[in-house]
């Protein structure tokens, strides 16, 4: 046995060194030196000035030895066949790239890693290649096989998978037709472990459900397993939290949670599976997660007549109150279907949700207040998008423009004053009203007064720019010495108001009775 470099040399029953090649391809002056040291055959091969088909003769021999060849060799032979007839094709490696570059999440946790190597091609040629490792270890070599003219991209996937933290890389290493070896790929994983302290047990607490758990059927885009989770805190806190499905981080966000939030996510499978989504929150001191199952049977043997949907009676309406818009409109499918939907203002999308049918029917789908600004508050246009299994539809409908909001207007109590004036022609006092009117904004106000239930006067108006004072009178009555009864202010433009009094007034006894 001959150990060289990297090679051992085995010699066989006929003398023929049989090479083991554990990590790499060698160059034809290697494997010159190396045969000369170990066969016959190769030292003759390499006096008459060994050409790359001789030693791919070399190798053919050296591989149907009884000792078996390595991997590396049946690249090798792959290699110097194709460089026997042309020249080596030109070959580049894209730096490999982790699907989630750092992962935090339950363990084991799997990583997929891809990269792309690209082969420029004139007819047939083998590519091989391994996988190198941040831990120094070396993957098993690949071989396929390549044909055609031109550059081909051939992706190359690997999945490795951690139950502990970990930070490392990998890196793809071509062996044949041409050693190229790409840059790393870096990432890490970090396995989330529960931890509840006891005085804070309760702070954080979640609770997740699929809709529907199980689903048979066609199993097209439109299909889609929805994710509900409920959050819930001891008191209001904010609550990061995110949706892990089947080990793979797919989503997350940040909640202010007052005492229970609900939280979604969706998914579309493609194929039958089942597996599991885990809805994680953590708040400042408690961390909590919860899992919910899921089967799917795609089934399309007898597949029903794909749904097609709809968007219908679009209705805006103009809140001048805060100058905000809202909507509502009709979301009709005529089968069984999950249908999507996107509200826009003015073609900017401001809120989503989804539907589930199980047969023909129709939904009633509505946009809350939105408050508007700058262009929009001029008017505008509200479209409500819809997509099915089948088919996409959409409503548009424009809005009024905000206008100022009509002023508010009030009314003071209404004071009662008298005049004794009518007492010396023995009728009763004469009353005086006096009230005050108030406007939130500058307005043009009617007004008329009302005594004993009857009307005393036409429209009356005033202009009101913040408050002013309104008065009314009656003369005494003949032949009493009382003026009493009812007086009433009634206001009915901009709006309504009123105000009301009861009065009694006497005139002042003369004097004489007075001393008496």
């Amino acid at each position: 046995m001959v150990q060289y470099g990297g090679f051992v040399i085995s010699p066989d029953t006929d003398g023929v060194g049989v090479a083991t090649v554990p990590e790499r391809i060698f160059s034809l002056t290697e494997w010159s030196t190396l045969t000369m040291k170990s066969s016959p055959l190769a030292r003759k091969a390499a006096a008459v000035g060994a050409s790359a088909a001789v030693l791919g003769a070399v190798l053919a021999g050296l591989a149907a030895a009884p000792a078996q060849a390595s991997t590396e060799v049946a690249a090798a032979k792959a290699t110097a066949a194709t460089a026997s007839t042309k020249t080596t094709p030109k070959v580049s490696v894209s730096t490999p790239r982790a699907a989630t570059r750092d992962y935090e999440g339950g363990c084991p946790a799997a990583v997929d890693v891809s990269a792309t190597v690209k082969v420029k091609l004139d007819g047939r040629t083998k590519l091989a290649y391994r996988w190198l490792h941040g831990d120094g270890s070396k993957g098993k070599v690949k071989v396929l096989s390549l044909k055609g003219h031109g550059t081909k991209a051939i992706k190359v996937k690997e999945r490795l998978t951690f139950d502990e933290d970990v930070k490392g890389w990998e890196a793809v290493q071509v062996l044949g037709p041409r050693k190229v070896t790409s840059k790393k790929g870096y990432f890490s994983v970090t396995c989330s472990k529960v931890i509840i302290e006891k005085k804070h047990r309760n702070r954080v607490s979640v609770s997740a459900w699929a809709d529907p758990s199980s689903y048979v059927g066609s199993c097209t885009p439109g299909t889609k397993i929805g994710f509900k989770g409920l959050i819930r805190t001891a008191d209001p806190a904010w609550v990061r939290y995110r949706w892990v499905l089947n080990g793979r981080v797919v989503d997350s966000g940040k909640v202010k949670v007052y005492n229970a939030r609900k939280v979604y996510f969706g998914y579309s499978p493609r194929e039958s599976e089942r597996g599991y989504a885990v809805l994680q929150a953590w708040g400042a001191r408690t961390y909590s997660s919860d899992s919910a199952g899921y089967k799917v049977l795609c089934k399309d043997e007898h597949p029903a007549p794909v749904a097609r949907v709809s968007a219908s009676g679009l209705v805006t309406a103009t809140n001048n109150d805060g100058c905000k818009v809202g909507a509502h409109a009709t979301v009709s499918s005529t089968g069984r279907a999950r249908v999507e939907y996107v509200w826009s203002v003015n073609g900017r999308p401001v809120d989503t949700g989804d539907l589930f049918f199980g047969r023909e029917g129709s939904r009633t789908v509505q946009l809350s207040d939105r408050v508007l600004s700058g262009d929009a508050t001029k008017g505008g246009r509200v479209t409500l998008t819809v997509s099915g299994p089948r088919n996409n539809d959409s409503v548009t409908q424009s809005y009024a423009a905000c206008q100022a909001p009509a002023p508010k207007v009030s009314v003071s109590g209404i004071s009662v004053g008298q005049r004794n004036d009518f007492c010396a022609d023995k009728r009763g006092p004469g009353v005086d009203f006096k009230a005050t009117i108030s406007s939130s904004a500058p307005t043009t106000v009617k007004y008329y007064w009302v005594v004993d239930g009857k009307r005393e006067n036409p429209d009356l108006t005033r202009q009101v720019n913040g408050s002013v004072e309104v008065t009314w009178g009656i003369a005494g009555a003949h032949n009493a010495s009382e003026t009493k009864g009812s007086v009433q202010l009634v206001v009915y433009s901009p709006g309504s108001a009123s105000s009301s009094t009861s009065f009694s007034v006497s005139c002042p006894k003369p004097v004489a009775d007075q001393g008496a």
